[in-house]
């Protein structure tokens, strides 16, 4: 359609294609993925199912579900999980999430076997396992909590497969553990391990030991302390051992040769990622001396391959794909299994045959096409902040094919803060995104101080600073765009999930730019998080805040609940009754605390929801729900039907 036939409507009234009722119905997650043989597998968080993690087979060009409802393959260890499933000899072992037990489902016997049960019942959960061939036996990290009053305790130990009740403790003593791996011939386990106040960016240990039946023995510290961070240690199919450092104050491939650490590519690129779950992998062998890696470079990733044969530095050979965002890497032979996305791509399974450079996509997160007409493209912008700093972030300008807006109105912006807050933004296609977009919102999505693909040194601006750096970063985000007429300064919100509803939160209450904001189990009390969280991240706060009780007054001074006079416009809540990373206290202290002064307020609390939103309807709600209190006010009137949000104090 010409601009010339397009219908003139204000931004937020254009009507789009991209419903939350279709993002909901053809959405699913993508999370891990297990390459066997000539057999892949994935897990898919579905919406449809109340977030069920089912696992997918594909095989003969084929797909097929392995787990029978109910079954919810989802680890609750550190409350994130990750490496919730194994696939060993025609057998699948995965944690359920109802009740965290290690069960086995055979693949090929009888479809329809029910899964059975490893582990006994109790207060334990299991997370990223691997299978010790020699012994007959799965090495998992565990996490027991037998007493309530106390933090949970984490090892590393060995269940046998032929009796689940067969259980040793190979190591204790530290707060955590991660990443077993086995090398090749069975003889020689390598791991993660980290300690309070650390989280696993800030400083790990990589240790290996020999290994015997019940015990390990000549444990070696290899790598790693509190201020370096160790990600994805792997051994060869020569057994050598490979892991990523930030040691140069970038995320670089090493090897060690056990009487010397060897850097196979110095770049100022990160080749690993923080490690908020487990079993994540941005390389993989594919013989000995060849990696296929992915980097990131200034928030966007590719892909690469790695030759480590010469006696110098190894050549690194970049492979040309359309995506910017890629995780979760495995490889057999010549072929290349991950998950990817990129601008105008939704993330999808992706598998590469390095043959020929084809790339096949088995199962993308939804199935929905959307005419490129209604699609924003992202820009990387870089913006000037406080301390003559630079940040970043990915800005999309309102797009729809059927739509403009009437002379000299400028659109509405929606800047969006990240969780964590040690993660990234990403440029890869979302559908949540482009809802916004479509119907006339600019998006500011930021990488503020502290994101990660930036190098340690970005990474640690936050240290001590958090509710501040990042506060600066997207409030400066904003007025850098309304100063250049890209949006309307009258008309900033901004929106944030968990760390990044905190964000959200302090932007509110400290500046004065934004107009209104969504919190989505954000914290408002840095206290109650600090005395009211659970072990991964209980000494999170020590690096972003300063040690509690200590800098009790740091705590106080950064807590939006203790300065709501500062606060002067609307502010809507959404919030899962389950949620132990925030709890709901957190949100509705900060309602009442709004309904009391008279600001318009909502809140949209979902039951049976934990720390983030799983549910089909509960996300449909709360996308539409935040849409709708903008209309309010901001004072547009939608395209869709929207079902009301009640608004306190809305007069």
């Amino acid at each position: 359609m010409g601009i010339d036939a397009k219908k003139v409507a204000p931004y937020g009234a254009w009507k789009s294609p991209i419903t939350s009722e279709l993002i909901v119905s053809t959405s699913i997650g993508l999370g891990q993925v297990a390459l066997v043989g000539t057999e892949i597998y994935w897990s898919e968080s579905r919406p449809s199912e109340g977030g069920r993690n089912a696992i997918v087979r594909y095989a003969h060009g084929q797909t097929a579900d392995v787990l029978p409802l109910p079954y919810n393959a989802r680890s609750r260890v550190h409350e994130y999980g990750g490496g919730s499933f194994l696939v060993v000899d025609g057998k699948v072992y995965f944690a359920n999430f109802a009740d965290q037990r290690i069960y086995c489902q055979w693949l090929q016997v009888n479809p329809n076997n029910e899964p059975t049960a490893l582990t006994s019942a109790g207060a334990f959960r299991y997370a990223d396992g691997v299978f010790d061939r020699v012994r007959n036996r799965l090495i998992y990290v565990r996490e027991e909590q037998q007493d309530p009053n106390c933090e949970p305790i984490n090892t590393l130990v060995s269940i046998n497969v032929l009796n689940g009740e067969d259980v040793k403790v190979l190591a204790r003593g530290a707060d955590f553990y991660a990443a077993p791996q086995l090398n090749a011939d069975g003889t020689k386990l390598a791991w993660l391990s980290w300690n309070h106040p650390n989280m696993p960016w800030d400083g790990t240990e990589l240790w290996v030991a020999d290994l015997a039946e019940t015990e390990l023995h000549n444990c070696q510290l290899v790598a790693g302390g509190m201020e370096e961070s160790i990600f994805q240690p792997q051994w060869s199919p020569h057994g050598v051992l490979h892991f990523v450092s930030d040691r140069s104050g970038w995320w670089n491939l090493y090897r060690w040769h056990g009487d010397r650490i060897e850097p196979l590519c110095k770049m100022e690129a990160e080749f690993g990622m923080p490690q908020w779950v487990f079993g994540m992998s941005t390389y993989a062998f594919l013989s000995s001396d060849r990696i296929i890696c992915a980097y990131n470079r200034n928030g966007e990733w590719q892909l690469a391959t790695l030759d480590t044969s010469g006696s110098g530095q190894s050549v690194l050979t970049p492979i040309p794909t359309p995506y910017t965002d890629i995780s979760s890497l495995q490889a057999h032979g010549d072929r290349a299994v991950f998950i990817a996305g990129s601008p105008t791509e939704p993330t999808a399974i992706v598998q590469l045959d390095l043959n020929s450079d084809r790339i096949e996509v088995l199962r993308s997160s939804t199935e929905l096409q959307v005419d490129k007409a209604y699609l924003s493209i992202p820009q990387t912008i870089e913006f000037p902040t406080e301390n003559g700093q630079t940040a970043y972030a990915f800005f999309y300008p309102p797009t729809n094919g059927d739509f403009v807006a009437p002379n000299h109105e400028k659109p509405p912006l929606l800047v969006k803060s990240h969780g964590g807050p040690t993660a990234a933004a990403s440029s890869s296609f979302s559908l949540r995104t482009q809802y916004w977009t479509s119907r006339g919102f600019a998006i500011l999505d930021v990488n503020y101080g502290g994101s990660t693909g930036y190098g340690r040194a970005y990474r640690q601006r936050l240290h001590n600073n958090w509710g501040i750096v990042d506060v600066d970063d997207c409030a400066n985000g904003a007025k850098y765009l309304a100063d250049r007429g890209l949006v309307d300064g009258n008309r900033l919100a901004i929106s944030g999930g968990s760390a990044g509803g905190y964000t959200t939160l302090c932007a509110l209450t400290f500046k004065d730019i934004f107009k209104a904001g969504a919190s989505y189990y954000g914290v408002s009390d840095l206290e109650a998080l600090a005395s009211d969280t659970h072990k991964f991240e209980a000494r999170y706060l020590d690096g972003l805040i300063g040690a509690y009780p200590e800098r009790k007054d740091l705590y106080v001074a950064r807590s939006p609940i203790h300065f709501t006079e500062q606060l002067s416009c609307p502010v809507i809540f959404f919030q899962g009754l389950e949620d132990r990373v925030v709890p709901p206290n957190q949100a509705e202290m900060m309602v009442d605390a709004l309904r009391t002064k008279g600001l318009p307020v909502a809140y949209v609390a979902f039951a049976g929801e934990q720390h983030g939103f799983r549910k089909a309807e509960n996300i449909k709600r709360a996308l539409d729900g935040e849409f709708y209190f903008y209309s309010r006010i901001f004072g547009f009137e939608p395209a869709d039907i929207l079902e009301p949000v009640e608004i306190d104090r809305l007069d």
